[in-house]
């Protein structure tokens, strides 16, 4: 067993992408095709990896690429999007992810992002490190059968079927509107466009490849899947610009015949329930978060967005991790935020963390208080801060990374 004093950090190298898909397989559980790993390395390239290495073996690694993400207000962010976060099973609890991270972050600070955002494998890890979940969505499985329309519920019509060639065009342009007015949402780089329309085998499941169902408005792709004699239509991505394309393809997905359950992710506030006669149709499977996100700069990011009511207080911002915690005042007018260090006395306290969480809107800040997350000094401060950082939806994530 290697000390954590032999292990050292560097920038990889062409040299290590074989060392380095090793060891995401072997930490992710998965083997990598030729052709997706070749993707991949286009999407997050080699020359932006960190590495742990021991002697002359990789152990440890992380990857970033700069995105740019949706904020409250139909704003856009330049954001630290880190990936393929591995430690060799050989060397857990050395340290060596804190050296890791320890290096990204020093990396994102010189680039002056003001945000850093990944998808988490695990959750119990990365509040260490003052990240929280920024993005929440449920899992739901839909017994079609059960799926009655409401007399209220639009049927415009406009969906037709194509193919995913065909659609692509069309994909790309719906994706591209919709990224922008959608908080947490993140642009998608033609590396990721590639990969997406490649529709890889290891990430159907055991589904069939991709079937595509379109509308002016808005398009979504999904998969049959045939398990224990039943079939599931399991939706891969669904955008929609417009409440009557959103009707439209829902209407489509839940009237496709041998289906016997309708599987997807959805928003915390999509409206799927409200356009049926039975809610219960619309099971959670699962809830939980889709996005991770740490503020780098607590001014630069909290003056990046909008928000929906008028604040002025003092907040006291704990970083366990870097140092960009202190005291700030955070004053909102407008939507408009102006934010500063101050040494006037904090009416609301909490780790760096907390405004992870509020900062695409997913949660509320009293609940984060009635967690024992925020201290409060001045609860009309509270009532402020809780109205001003609501958003008119709730946020999404893109693209997985």
């Amino acid at each position: 067993m290697a000390s954590t004093k032999s292990v050292t950090i560097r920038s990889a190298t062409a040299a290590d992408s074989a060392a380095i898909i090793d060891l995401q397989e072997t930490g992710f559980g998965m083997r990598l095709g030729a052709d997706e790993a070749a993707l991949k390395g286009e999407l997050f390239p080699v020359e932006r990896s960190l590495v742990a290495v021991d002697g002359d073996r990789i152990v440890g690694h992380t990857v970033d690429r700069t995105m740019t993400v949706t904020v409250p207000g139909e704003r856009s962010v330049r954001a630290c999007g880190v990936s393929g976060v591995a430690v060799a099973p050989t060397h857990r609890r050395r340290g060596i992810l804190r050296e890791l991270y320890t290096a990204q972050h020093a990396r994102t600070e010189a680039d002056e992002l003001p945000l850093t955002i990944f998808t988490a494998s695990e959750g119990t890890i990365y509040g260490r490190f003052g990240y929280d979940t920024a993005i929440v969505a449920d899992t739901v499985g839909i017994d079609p059968r059960r799926a009655e329309f409401r007399p209220t519920t639009p049927d415009p019509g406009g969906v037709s079927m194509a193919t995913l060639t065909e659609a692509a065009p069309h994909i790309r342009d719906i994706y591209q509107r919709w990224q922008r007015v959608v908080p947490g949402a993140q642009v998608r780089p033609e590396a990721k466009w590639e990969l997406f329309f490649a529709d890889i085998e290891r990430q159907r499941g055991g589904g069939t490849s991709l079937f595509a169902v379109v509308h002016p408005d808005g398009y979504a792709l999904y998969r049959r899947h045939y398990r224990d004699n039943r079939s599931a239509l399991a939706v891969w991505e669904f955008r929609a610009l417009t409440t009557d394309a959103h009707a439209a393809l829902w209407r489509v997905l839940l009237g496709m015949d041998l289906v016997d359950t309708v599987e997807a992710e959805i928003a915390a506030d999509d409206p799927l329930r409200y356009l049926l006669t039975d809610p219960r149709a619309v099971r959670v499977i699962r809830h939980g978060d889709t996005l991770w996100a740490r503020l780098m700069d607590v001014p630069a990011a909290l003056t990046a967005r909008t928000y929906r009511h008028d604040v002025d207080t003092v907040l006291s911002v704990h970083d366990p991790f870097r140092a960009a915690g202190g005291t700030f005042a955070l004053r909102v007018r407008d939507g408009i935020a102006e934010c500063e260090p101050t040494d006037r006395r904090a009416e609301l306290t909490g780790d760096i963390a907390v405004l992870g969480a509020l900062y695409f809107g997913a949660h509320r800040a009293r609940d984060l208080a009635a967690g024992h997350r925020i201290r409060v000094e001045n609860p009309a401060a509270l009532r402020d801060l809780d109205a001003a950082f609501t958003t008119d939806r709730a946020p999404e994530l893109g693209w997985f990374f």
